[in-house]
Parts: structure tokens; C-alpha cells; sequence
């Protein structure tokens, strides 16, 4: 039997289409350690939905999702075994949704930021909102982009602009990253979720086997070209996140403002 789902995601149905949505708009939909668990069992409980033919990803509010909470990320520096667990979860959330057989469709409502970010890129279908961006700070925090960034968007761009974004942390509007193969196609922001869901319903009508099948194959290049850069890069963010450099970082993050 799944267990429920921890706070921080809610899955929603509109016939053969399921909508999960990053709840936590006050925050900007930072990730803490109820959402980071949710997002690594989501791909589980919806492939028990024997009624479930395609997944839209969106976030609650102005943000896709703004990255890993500080307060969550700052817990690590003093907790060994709570930042070990993130990571073995940060594997699992990217391997779980690549050996997801649906399709699903990311409706980037706005900021997707570090884990945000990769976890959108990861998706079958981007949509941006022409006001949305990506961007992946890790290196400006002193830590390795190890949950996806310096693994996955290699294999996506080229890979002199990929360096540079994760280099800098620099934000990638929308338009930028359709041009660099980071996203599908822009929308209007206030068409993004009828796209997605017009999209979302086309999809569900296509031969269930025959898209299932299409998805597996592709993926498989993407599990192998994978398997070897995700393992060092998760390897090298531990080594990271225990450096006095990523320590200031954090601190100055969370000083307030003068």
C-alpha cells in the first residue's frame, strides 16, 4: 500500500489528465524536507493510477519553485545524516521521474531555480511562461550542481552556454531557454495552464502503448548518457556542502538585509 503523500504537493484530476501542483506559495514553493520527500514519491503514487494517461507540473503562486529552502539547507551544515538522506532523495525524485511511463508536461508559471530547475528541464514537454526564467545558483552557494544542472543540461545545450549558466547562476528567460533547448515553447502567462492542459488532453488520446513505448526508448538514452555524471555529481555536492566556503555563503544568504 502507498502511503500519503507529506505536505507540499497536491495532485488533482480533470479526467485521464492529473495536475500536481508545488504548494507553497508563500515560500515561493521552496523545497523543504515534506516537499523534497513528496517529490520523490509522487512518480510512484501516480503510476498507480491505473486512470491516469498524462501529469501537467506547475507551481502554486508566482514561482515554479525557487529551489531548496534556506532554513532546510542551513539544517545540514549541523546535521550529517539529514544532509546524506537529501541527497540519496535528490537521486531518487531524478531517477523515479525518468522511469516515469507517462508523459509529463512542465507549466513553468515562474521562478524554477536549482532543484526547480532540474526537475522542470527533466520533464517530457516545457512550457514557459514568457515571463518565467530558469537559473541554477548552486556554484554562487559554494556547492556542485549535483542534483541535475551539470549532469542533464549538457546534454540538452551546448555545452559552452551550459557552463556559463552554471558557472554565473545566471537567470535564463523563457525565450533563451527555448533557443537553447532548455524548454519546449513559450506561452502567454495567462494562457500557460489552458496550453498545458489542451496539450495535457491531445497527449491522453494518443494509443496508450505507442506513447508509453515512444517515451521509453527515448529515455533510455538519457538513463545511460545519466547514470555515470548524476553518481559524481550527488558525490561531489556532499563533498561541497561541507566546505567553509559553502558555510559563508549560506550565512550571508540568511543575514538580513541592511
Amino acid at each position: 500500500m502507498i502511503e500519503p503523500l507529506p505536505p507540499g504537493l497536491t495532485v488533482s484530476a480533470d479526467g485521464p489528465v492529473r495536475t500536481v501542483l508545488i504548494d507553497r506559495p508563500d515560500e515561493l514553493n521552496a523545497v523543504n524536507a515534506d516537499l523534497h520527500r513528496a517529490l520523490a514519491r509522487v512518480w510512484r503514487h501516480l503510476d498507480a493510477d491505473a486512470e491516469a494517461r498524462v501529469v501537467i507540473l506547475t507551481g502554486a503562486g508566482r514561482a515554479f519553485s525557487a529551489g531548496g529552502d534556506l532554513e532546510w539547507i542551513t539544517s545540514f551544515l549541523d546535521d550529517p545524516v539529514a544532509r546524506d538522506e537529501s541527497i540519496r532523495e535528490g537521486a531518487e525524485i531524478i531517477e523515479e521521474l525518468l522511469r516515469f511511463p507517462l508523459p509529463v508536461i512542465a507549466a513553468v508559471n515562474g521562478a524554477a531555480v536549482g532543484l526547480g530547475a532540474s526537475i522542470a528541464v527533466l520533464c517530457d514537454v516545457v512550457l514557459m511562461s514568457e515571463s518565467a526564467y530558469l537559473a541554477d545558483p548552486h556554484v554562487a552557494v559554494g556547492l556542485v550542481a549535483g542534483d541535475g544542472g551539470a549532469a542533464f543540461w549538457p546534454l540538452l545545450t551546448p555545452i559552452l552556454r551550459t557552463r556559463e549558466f552554471l558557472y554565473t547562476g545566471d537567470r535564463i528567460d523563457a525565450a533563451t531557454a527555448v533557443s537553447v533547448g532548455l524548454a519546449s515553447r513559450t506561452t502567454p502567462p495567462d494562457a500557460l495552464l489552458d496550453e498545458a492542459h489542451s496539450l495535457a488532453h491531445r497527449l491522453a488520446a494518443q494509443p496508450v502503448e505507442a506513447l508509453r513505448g515512444t517515451k521509453r526508448v527515448v529515455n533510455m538514452y538519457l538513463t545511460q548518457a545519466l547514470a555515470g555524471p548524476l553518481q559524481a555529481g550527488f558525490a561531489a555536492e556532499v563533498v561541497s556542502m561541507q566546505t567553509d566556503e559553502h558555510r559563508e555563503r549560506l550565512r550571508g544568504l540568511r543575514r538580513p538585509a541592511r
